[in-house]
């Protein structure tokens, strides 16, 4: 039986999980008798927190509305829930300031065990840019998973992981990770949310730099060796992450020559779509990618300016094909 302190705690997380508990329910779950619910009901109210009580055969319990907020009790997976929010809400217009503010308070009322974890969360991520017209679902990505990376990379720990590419998906370049039948060992150095996906970006035992998707990493036991840190020069995780999945990490790669400068070019694109690079004063490049050559085509499409297509093959025939079917919808 928990001790009277420990139970008010647990008595409060209770009626914070849904809207009304019974005195029945709430007696079975902390293991104690009804009427012990009730004197600790009481003691709650003393305190400060509202409690609201229905009598009848309908009674119940729940939390009313009152000046003062409940104590934050969170498991570790609502911990690194809560930390990722808000630190993907530090990037959101507006947000900055009251999500860092929400943060800091949120620091200090943990524990110290889930501080190091949200502080390592919160140290060791970084987010690309947003495509707000996505309505792709999101792939779930286990905190755990989260947590442990971000643990590693702060205590500069090598991490080992199994890593396994779902068929279907082309995954080529010097800079992506690959699936093996062999453990693969890095040395982790940041976390980085884009594109509705995470991605660790890490340096492997060949001394080169590559993405990896966390939701294709099943993590083995943990090293606990530590390796001598060698930052990427600049810091550029975030751009890296960007020029590799538009690179590999998509269905469909296009490189494109656009004759205007890579200035006007990044003004008439959402950062998403794809990375240019400036070949002249009047030259540039757009890599980019998408899931179909559809999507590619009306990246290229809203440009509003003049291009040509490098590669692949089959978005040539596609491009042809629409514009084709554009003249004679003219004609």
């Amino acid at each position: 039986m928990l001790e009277t302190s420990s139970r008010l705690l647990s008595l409060l997380a209770l009626l914070q999980t849904r809207p009304a508990w019974t005195g029945a329910e709430l007696a079975e779950r902390l293991e104690v008798t009804t009427r012990t619910i009730r004197n600790d009901i009481d003691r709650l109210r003393e305190l400060g927190y509202p409690v609201d009580a229905t009598r009848g055969p309908a009674g119940h319990y729940q939390l009313g509305v009152g000046a003062k907020l409940p104590p934050l009790l969170l498991d570790d997976e609502e911990a690194v829930a809560v930390a990722v929010g808000l630190r993907t809400g530090a990037g959101v217009a507006g947000m900055a300031e009251s999500s860092a503010r929400a943060l800091t308070k949120l620091e200090q009322v943990l524990p110290h065990r889930l501080r190091r974890q949200v502080n390592a969360i919160h140290s060791t991520m970084e987010k690309g840019p947003d495509n707000t017209g996505s309505n792709v679902q999101d792939p779930e990505v286990d905190p755990a998973v989260l947590t442990a990376i971000a643990a590693c990379i702060r205590d500069e720990h090598y991490l080992r992981f199994d890593y396994e590419i779902p068929s279907g998906v082309p995954i080529r370049g010097p800079g992506s990770g690959r699936a093996s039948d062999l453990p693969i060992l890095v040395e982790p150095y940041r976390l980085v949310s884009w594109q509705r996906y995470w991605y660790l970006v890490a340096r492997d035992e060949a001394d080169a730099w590559r993405t990896y998707r966390v939701d294709w990493m099943s993590l083995r036991m943990a090293t606990g060796r530590r390796y001598e840190p060698r930052p990427m020069p600049g810091d550029d995780y975030t751009d890296f992450v960007l020029r590799d999945v538009a690179t590999t990490g998509w269905k469909v790669h296009a490189r494109i020559t656009v004759f205007a400068p890579a200035q006007e070019v990044l003004s008439r694109i959402h950062a998403a779509v794809g990375v240019v690079e400036s070949v002249d004063d009047n030259t540039s490049v757009l890599v980019t990618g998408a899931d179909s050559l559809e999507i590619v085509a009306v990246y290229i499409g809203m440009l509003g300016l003049d291009f040509h297509v490098d590669g692949p093959p089959e978005l040539v025939q596609h491009l042809q094909t629409i514009g084709n079917r554009y003249l004679r919808a003219i004609n």
